[in-house]
C-alpha cells in the first residue's frame, strides 16, 4: 500500500471518528432525496406519455420508441457517471453528496421544460422538441441519481440500519407517489382531457417542492464509510467481477423485471381508468391506495427482515401480487369498484420488495468489495442503475407500442370496445407475468439468504480491519 494512501485512510478515519452516529436524521434526510427524484420521476413516468399524445399529438408507437431510446441513453450516462464520481477524491462532505447540491438546479430546469407547449406548431416540431428535451432530461438525472442511490452503502455498514435506510428512501418514493398520482389527475385533467397549461403549472409546483427537497437531503444526510478505493480505475478488471457476481446480476435482472413491471403499471393504468373505467377521480383512490399501502407495511418491514430475511418476504409478497393480477385478468367483467380492491393486493404484495430493493443493493455492493477488496459503490450502483433505466425503456416503450397496438388514438372522442378490452388486457396479463418471473428469480437464483447477509457484514469488516 502507497505511502499517500495510507495516509489518506489515517485522514478519513480521524474524520469519520468526528461525524455524530447513524439516526433518524439520516433516514429522514436520505428519504428526503428520493422525494425530489420521484416527484419528476413520477410525474413524468405517469403522465408525460399522455401528454404526448394527447396534447402534442403524437402517436403513441412514436411516443413508445423514443422513451425506450432515452432509457438506453439513460442507462449509458448512469454508467459514465458512476465511474465518473467514483474517481473523483471525495470533498470535505463526502463523495457522493456534493453532486446533489451541483446539479440539483439544472436537473429541475430540464424536468419543467419537458412540459413546455407552443400551440400551433407542427408535428415534426413536437417531435424533435420531444426527443431533444426528454434525452436531456435522463443525462442529467443521472448526475443526481446515481450519487444519491450510491450514498446509501457509506452512510451506515450495518444491515439492519440499511435496511431502515432503504425504508425510508421507499417512504420517500411514496411520499413523491402519493402526491404525483393523487394530485395528478385533478391537477392536470379538465373533465377527462389533458390540458397543456396544467402540465406546465403542475411541473413548475413539482419543481419548487423538489429543489427543497433536494437541499434537506443534503443537509440531513452524513457519509460515514470510508473503505478502499479502486487506484488503479481500471474499469475492465471492475467489468470482470461484475459479470461473475451471482448476487448482483440476480439483483440486476429482477430489478430490471420489477421496473419494468411497476412503470408499465403506471402507464396503462391512466389509460384503463381514463379510457375503460372513465374515472380520473378512481385513478387518484388507486394512486393513493399505493401510497397508502407502502406506509402501511412500513413498520412491520424491520422486524419482518430481522426474523425471516429480505429475500424470504420479498418472495412471498410477490407471490402475493403475481395470484391478484391473475385473478383481475380471469374476472375480465369486473367494474371500477371490485377491480380496484383486488388491485389493492397486487400493489401490497409489489410494496414489500418496493421497500427493500436498495437494501438489496447495497448488500451486494457489499459483496463485490468482499470479492474484489475495492469499494466501487458508484460504479456498481450505475451498473444497478443501468438495469433500472433499460427496465423503464422497456416497460415504457412496450407500454406506448402495445397500446398502439390494440389501436389507441388520442385524437378520438372516444376509444372501440376493442381497444378498451386491450387496455384492460394489458394492466392485468403483462404484471402478472412479470412478478411471476420475479419470485422465480429470488426463490431459486439469488443466494443471500437471511443467514448469508448476516454473515457478508462480519467477514467484510474483518477484512477492513486486516487492511487498514
Amino acid at each position: 500500500m502507497s505511502k499517500n494512501l495510507k495516509q489518506e485512510q489515517v485522514n478519513l478515519a480521524l474524520m469519520n471518528s468526528k461525524l455524530r452516529p447513524f439516526g433518524i436524521r439520516d433516514k429522514i434526510g436520505y428519504m428526503f432525496g428520493d422525494v425530489a427524484d420521484s416527484l419528476f420521476f413520477m410525474l413524468v413516468s405517469t403522465y408525460l406519455m399522455v401528454f404526448y399524445t394527447d396534447v402534442y399529438g403524437l402517436n403513441a408507437g412514436f411516443v413508445g420508441v423514443l422513451f425506450m431510446l432515452a432509457k438506453i441513453w439513460e442507462a449509458f450516462t448512469d454508467l459514465l457517471w458512476g465511474r465518473f464520481v467514483d474517481t473523483r477524491k471525495p470533498s470535505k462532505n463526502g463523495q457522493f453528496k456534493p453532486w446533489i447540491f451541483r446539479m440539483s438546479f439544472p436537473l429541475i430546469i430540464s424536468g419543467i421544460l419537458l412540459f413546455v407547449h407552443i400551440p400551433g406548431m407542427s408535428d415534426g416540431f413536437y417531435l424533435a422538441y420531444a426527443f431533444v428535451s426528454y434525452f436531456l432530461f435522463m443525462a442529467l438525472f443521472s448526475t443526481i441519481s446515481i450519487p444519491y442511490g450510491a450514498m446509501a452503502s457509506v452512510i451506515t455498514s450495518d444491515p439492519i440500519q440499511r435496511t431502515s435506510l432503504s425504508t425510508y428512501r421507499s417512504l420517500g418514493l411514496t411520499i413523491a407517489n402519493l402526491v404525483v398520482t393523487v394530485l395528478g389527475p385533478i391537477l392536470l385533467f379538465v373533465d377527462n382531457h389533458a390540458d397543456a397549461n396544467r402540465f406546465f403549472m403542475t411541473a413548475l409546483l413539482f419543481g419548487i417542492l423538489a429543489f427543497a427537497s433536494y437541499m434537506a437531503c443534503y443537509n440531513m444526510s452524513t457519509e460515514r464509510i470510508s473503505a478502499p478505493k479502486n487506484q488503479e480505475k481500471d474499469i475492465k478488471r471492475t467489468l470482470k467481477s461484475v459479470l461473475t457476481n451471482r448476487p448482483l446480476l440476480t439483483v440486476f435482472a429482477f430489478t430490471l423485471v420489477f421496473l419494468s413491471v411497476l412503470m408499465f403499471f403506471g402507464t396503462i393504468n391512466v389509460y384503463l381508468y381514463k379510457n375503460y373505467f372513465e374515472s380520473t377521480a378512481a385513478l387518484s383512490v388507486v394512486g393513493a391506495i399505493q401510497a397508502l399501502s407502502v406506509i402501511a407495511i412500513m413498520p412491520m418491514i424491520q422486524p419482518l427482515v430481522k426474523k425471516y430475511g429480505k429475500k424470504e418476504i420479498t418472495a412471498f409478497s410477490l407471490s402475493v401480487g403475481a395470484l391478484a393480477y391473475l385473478t383481475l385478468y380471469l374476472l375480465p367483467k369486473l367494474g371500477v369498484i371490485p377491480f380496484t380492491i383486488i388491485l389493492t393486493f397486487g400493489l401490497i404484495g409489489m410494496a414489500v420488495f418496493q421497500l427493500l430493493m436498495w437494501a438489496f443493493v447495497t448488500d451486494v455492493i457489499d459483496y463485490h468489495e468482499y470479492l474484489t477488496g475495492l469499494r466501487e459503490d458508484g460504479t456498481i450502483y450505475s451498473f444497478y442503475s443501468a438495469a433500472r433505466r433499460i427496465g423503464q425503456g422497456i416497460a415504457t416503450g412496450l407500454g406506448g407500442v402495445l397500446i398502439g397496438i390494440v389501436g389507441y388514438n388520442g385524437n378520438l372522442e372516444s376509444q372501440t370496445r376493442d381497444t378498451l378490452d386491450g387496455i384492460r388486457m394489458l394492466a392485468t396479463l403483462v404484471p402478472a407475468v412479470g412478478l411471476i418471473i420475479m419470485v422465480i428469480l429470488l426463490a431459486f437464483v439469488y443466494p443471500l439468504n437471511k443467514k448469508r447477509t448476516n454473515q457478508l457484514a462480519i467477514d467484510l469488516n474483518e477484512k477492513r480491519k486486516t487492511k487498514h
